[in-house]
Order: structure tokens, then sequence, then C-alpha cells
């Protein structure tokens, strides 16, 4: 929420308007306070669109639907004056984010929250559908959440049904992506209608169940096309839902439920509320209604409607020291990604938000995270578990009473491909607030998204991808502020070759899979350098298979003639692995066996089956199942993702997490030195301070030192067909000696 502005009135018919909670072309939306005390969000129309009689007649037909609809699951209808010179209407005011910032603050939903999500959105729509109206715009920026429940808002565009249109005759009415196929042809008015509100419910549900939306995301023409002729994503949508989803989703109209039936397959509307809402949200929700009911009233504004504002007042958020009141329906977002103020000696200088929270329900300043990885593409399994290990880091913070700022979470997903990932960064700058990033999966992402960060100081923090050493990162050789606390991926043969060096293997063969390409070649020449048991005289004999063959049967029979004690599969395949592993099994070895991350894959336990049994993975990841002091992170990560206590954490969400608080170490630093710019400042304190995380100590000297490389790795072995975490590789490779 924005304070008013001078040019902005004091009162509007006895409603006492407190700030801000958004303005566009054509009007402003207030916060405002009746006179018996209650809060409304007031909607003001600029006097010279009233002047327009089409646009006020449109402005009278909202009105009218907004008091006909009178379910609990819409926003009530306080008052209303269409006919005056500056039309107004007053609601009732919900201070819980919209469901398009919540899905964004926290992710996909859980079923259960969506099933009674979905039920009142349906019973709200069937109320109106019984009245004689049509929605036309239902989407997750018009729904609010609310402790008891959603709610509906936003009835600028809907008509009776059967009624003729105000707008022009080819206008495309509602939000491309939730809106109907036949709204997406601007089809005459007849057409749209209660079921064009169904097909925008099944839009709001795939959305709210996955985090995406189901017609994709780009320019307008090209959602609409996809819209009206292909059909929705909707992978990620529960089987239990996808039935419903599918058939509100339908394209002819005839073929969708009603409102009605919608409801009724999702389950009770009226039930008692309970705790519908996934962690995280009803504290959101709680505190701020608390800081809007201590909101003070501000001094008298001037209403001089014959010039136009100059700017914004970049005082503190209210008059009297008190801080902001975050807002609600329509300005939300904007506030929580509000442009940085000048600050006035008592806040953060030039920080970013609002002043620091001193108590008395002062609203905090907030920064924004961002995650850049990859959701959709080749490598999307990492990204997923990047982004959810962030977003459990971002709001178990959020929830510390003694935090200093907020932080907000901001996810763009690169596909796992250069140039999408440029488009992505060049997003997640324009939100000002952003002080760090972590991600990508990929180096094309790395090094396409670098460019883009340098100039504003951004740090990008990579823990999954890692940039070949040689490779010019752009801008990092003066002030770097590219990051990669992970260790290299040439150093994964390293656990293996440690714990055959503990147990005294003299000889070791490789297998040397030539379609890992240089990976392949350069592990090969390091095992032949330093073989495991060097200083017995171990030596290690490589075994190739051609990129185009898959004999693997041939290189086992050669390796094992020369009796191996240890053999290790030197590629990058899972699959290939798994001819490896099944040929050592057919050929009758039995003695160890191991490989590198790339290979810990459900495609290489798949395929290879009980010949995958005993094999020894090197890895850069870490369980946190088997880490001191991760207890509490494992328990809120599978609370928070819906995991029953069995399944694993997935790698690198642990480092995700770890990576989140060394960017919060690092801005607390900026914060309490008063730096001038919070990206710099976070970025110096990467460079120049560690941090021990659950995983491991991560500091920014990954890249330069080889000692560095080696912090972080992991060994693991396969046992019962399952992934065992042995540790660190040192204490894992001595174990049991």
């Amino acid at each position: 929420m924005e304070p008013l502005r001078r040019a902005d009135p004091s009162s509007i018919a006895g409603h006492r308007l407190l700030g801000r909670l958004g303005a566009g072309g054509m009007g402003v939306v207030y916060l405002a306070r009746s006179g018996g005390g209650g809060l409304a969000a007031l909607k003001l129309i600029r006097a010279e669109h009233a002047a327009d009689p089409g646009f006020r007649e449109r402005f009278r037909r909202e009105a009218r639907a907004a008091e006909r609809i009178t379910g609990r699951w819409v926003v009530r209808v306080l008052g209303s004056d269409p006919e005056a010179r500056e039309p107004w209407l007053a609601t009732e005011y919900v201070p819980g984010p919209s469901l398009a910032e919540a899905v964004g603050l926290h992710g996909a939903l859980p079923e259960p929250t969506v099933r009674a999500l979905g039920a009142r959105l349906a019973s709200a729509l069937a109320d109106m559908h019984g009245a004689g109206l049509v929605h036309r715009d239902v989407k997750p920026g018009n729904v609010l959440l609310a402790l008891d429940g959603p709610r509906l808002i936003d009835f600028g565009i809907a008509r009776s049904a059967g009624a003729t249109a105000l707008t022009a005759t080819d206008a495309m009415i509602g939000t491309p992506g939730f809106l109907a196929p036949e709204q997406a042809r601007a089809a005459g008015a007849g057409e749209v209608g209660p079921a064009s509100d169904v097909f925008s419910l099944g839009c709001v549900l795939a959305y709210a169940l996955t985090g995406e939306r189901p017609f994709g995301t780009g320019g307008v023409a090209a959602v609409v096309y996809r819209t009206v002729h292909e059909e929705p994503d909707l992978d990620g949508v529960p089987d239990t839902l996808l039935p419903l989803v599918t058939a509100c989703l339908a394209k002819d109209p005839a073929d969708r439920p009603t409102a009605a039936e919608a409801g009724a397959a999702l389950g009770e509307a009226d039930g008692p509320a309970g705790d519908w809402l996934p962690p995280g949200l009803p504290a959101l929700i709680a505190q701020r209604s608390s800081r809007v009911l201590d909101l003070p009233v501000p001094e008298p504004t001037m209403l001089v409607p014959d010039e136009p504002p100059k700017g914004v007042s970049r005082r503190g958020f209210l008059a009297g020291g008190a801080a902001a009141a975050v807002a609600g329906a329509g300005g939300l977002t904007a506030w929580l990604l509000s442009r940085r103020s000048a600050g006035t000696g008592t806040g953060l200088g030039t920080g970013i938000g609002t002043l620091t929270a001193t108590g008395g329900g002062a609203a905090l300043p907030r920064y924004t995270i961002g995650v850049l990885t990859d959701l959709s593409g080749p490598t999307r399994l990492g990204g997923r578990a990047q982004e959810r290990g962030a977003r459990v880091a971002v709001e178990t913070f959020n929830a510390r009473r003694d935090r200093a700022f907020d932080l907000v979470l901001r996810t763009a997903d690169d596909g796992g491909d250069g140039v999408r990932a440029k488009a992505a960064a060049r997003t997640l700058l324009k939100d000002e607030n952003l002080i760090a990033v972590l991600g990508p999966t990929t180096v094309p992402s790395v090094l396409a998204a670098v460019a883009e960060f340098v100039d504003r100081s951004v740090p990008l923090v990579s823990v999954l991808a890692a940039v070949p050493t040689g490779t010019t990162v752009q801008g990092q050789t003066i002030r770097r502020t590219y990051f990669e606390p992970r260790a290299s991926p040439d150093s994964m043969i390293v656990p293996f070759a440690r714990y055959l060096s503990e147990r005294e293997v003299v000889r070791t063969a490789l297998v040397e899979d030539r379609a890992g390409g240089r990976y392949t070649w350069f592990a090969v020449k390091s095992m032949k350098a330093t073989p495991p048991s060097q200083a017995l005289g171990g030596v290690a004999t490589s075994y190739p298979v051609e990129e185009d063959s898959e004999d693997f049967a041939s290189a086992v029979r050669a390796a094992l003639a020369a009796d191996p004690q240890g053999v290790m599969y030197v590629g990058t395949s899972p699959r290939r692995a798994a001819l490896c592993a099944k040929a050592l099994r057919d050929q009758g070895y039995k003695g160890y066996r191991g490989s590198v991350e790339p290979v810990l894959q459900p495609e290489f336990l798949t395929l290879a089956g009980p010949a995958a049994e005993g094999w020894f993975i090197g890895t850069g990841f870490a369980d946190p199942d088997g880490l001191p002091g991760a207890q509490e992170f494992t328990a809120a990560y599978r609370k928070r993702w819906g995991l029953a206590h069995t399944t694993p954490v997935e790698p690198y969400a642990t480092e995700a997490y770890d990576v989140v608080n060394w960017a919060v170490q690092a801005l607390d630093t900026a914060v309490r030195n008063h730096s001038e710019s919070e990206q710099s400042g976070v970025t110096n304190d990467l460079r120049q301070t560690p941090y021990q995380g659950l995983v491991k100590t991560y500091s920014s000297t990954g890249r330069e030192s080889s000692t560095a490389s080696l912090v972080g790795l992991f060994l693991w072995q396969v046992k019962d067909g399952v992934p065992r975490f042995l540790g660190e590789f040192e204490k894992a490779a001595l174990a049991g000696t």
C-alpha cells in the first residue's frame, strides 16, 4: 500500500481514506475506514472517465452486479454512488493475499487446500449464475485468500447472461490464460455465459495445483491461440482431480459441468473453515490483519483537482512515524515489490522497502530472493528441488520473530536454455528489491544470466550447474558476482577412488564410456595419473566403449581378464551405466564397483535392477537425513511438500536451502552496515564471509581452489535397490576399515 498523495481526498462519502491499495488508468482503489470503524476497499473513478456515458453505465452495471451477489465467498458491497461526479464503490476489505500472490510466494498448493478453494469459488459462481450474472474474469488475481476461505472480487466486466455487451464488437473480454475459448474468439455476447466462468475456474484450479498456467505463458496471441486450438498442459494435476479439471476445460461449453456440479465434485463449500490454508499463509494473513487494525489516521490531504500530482511522497509510509500496513486487493503485489524509498535517517537509508520494524505493528522492509531455474526442461527435477529448498528457507526465515526484514521469493523458469535464461533474468531484474538469485541448472543458462545480472551487481549463486574451468564468465575479472559453491564435477571420481584406496585396492579397471566426451577423457586421465592405493603400487587400466557402441560386455570381459579388485564406470549416462552393471553381473564380478553423480538417477536403478546392488556413487549433494542438525529442515521440507517421512529429500534441495540462508546472512550484514546498495553489499559479503550450512561450509573459493573443489563430496551406495547415503567421502571411506 502507498501513502495518500496531496492530491487525494481525505474522505469520500463519510469514509476516511487511509492509503492507496492500487491505481490504474481508470481510477484509484483506497483503503478506507467507515464512520463505524470498519475497513473497506473503495474504488474511485476519475472524473474524465465518468464523463463518458458508456463508461459510467458500465460502472453502474458493476455496482448493481456486486450488490446482487450476497454469497459467503464474494466481497460484500458496503456502499456506492454511480451518479456522483466521481463515481465510487466501497466493498468489504480482505487483508489476505491474492491467489496469484500466494502461489508466487508459496508455490503450488496442496490438494486439500485446492479442493476447499475450488468448492467455495464454485459456490460463489453458482450464486452469481443463479442471479443471472456472469463474472467473465475469474483468475488468480481476482481471488483473495482469507482465514475462513477465499473471496471472489472484481465484477467490473460482469454482466447479465444474454445482455448486450457494452464493449466494442470485436473486443476480447477477460484475461488471456484464464478466459474461455468463446471469450478468446471475441464471439458474440450471447455465447459468453456461465460455462465461460466454469472454464476459467478450471484454469484457476490447474494453476493452484501446479503453479503453472494450463495454456502456458508468452504473448497474448500465442496464449489465445493455445486456448482455442490446443489441449491444456495438465501435468502435475493429481489423478483425483484430473477428470474434473479436464471437464471444466472442454472446448465446447456444452461439455462443461455447471458451477454447482463442479462444486459438488470438489466437496463441501459451506462447512467449517478449519485449517484449509497450507503452513505460512495463515500467519501471513493474521500478521497483515493486525497491522491494518493498528493503522493510524493520516494527516489530512488536500484535493487539488486542477493540477496533477508532481510525484509520490518519499517520506515514511504513514505520518507520525508509523510504518505501512500491507495492502490487500489490487495493490498487494505492487506493495510487496514496492520501489525503494529515499529514506529519512530512521530507516535503511537507500534500502529497499520501508522502515525497519520497531514493534507496534511496524512493517518490515522486504527483499526478494530470485530463483532462476529449469522447471520445464531436461533438468527440471533438479530445478524443482532447488525451488522447493529455497522456498522452505524463505518461509522458515519469515516465521522468525526476531527477523529485521521479510523475504519474498520470485521464481523464473528458464527451461535449462540460455536464451530463455536471458529473458527470465530480465524479468527478475524488473523487481528492484532483488538482492540475490539462486540457480540455474545448466552452463548456458549461467553464462546468459550472468551477463544480465552483472551490471546491477546482483549475485548469482549456482549449486548445480558447473562452468568448466577456463570458460569466460562475463564481468568476473574485477568484481565477482557469480558464485559456484559446489564440488567440481571432475572431482566426483574421488569418493569411490578414496574408498578403494582405504581398502588397499591396487588393481582398478576403468570402463571408459567415450560417449561421455571430455568428462570421460579427463576422469580416465586423472585416475591413471593418481590411481587408488598409489603408494602401494596401485594401477588403473582403461577399457573403452566407443560412443556409437553399446557393447559393454566386450569391454567388461577384457577388464575382468586383468583380475581387478575394483571397477569404475567412467561416463555420464545412467542408461549406459546400467548396461555396464548388467555386463559385470552377467560375467560374475562381485568386487567393488562404482561411478559418479550423473549415473545416480532412477533410470540407472530401474534398468540395472539387481545389477545395481552394491554400487558406490560419488556425488556433490548430501542426504539431509544423514546430516547432524538437519532434522528441523527435513521435517519442514516434508510437511511443506506433503511428503511421507520415508520419502527422500530431492538432490540439491538442501544445498539450495543453505544458499538462501548464506544470502540472508550477507543481506543482514548489508542492512546493519547501511550499505548504499544492498545488492553490492550482499555480493561483497558473499565474497568475504563463508557460511556454515547444513551440508558444508559455503565460500566464494569454489571455482578457483582445488582444495575447495573437494569440499562437499559425498559417498552413496545402492542397498536393497535404493541409494543409501554413507556421508562425507573421507569419513565414509574410513568407515568399516
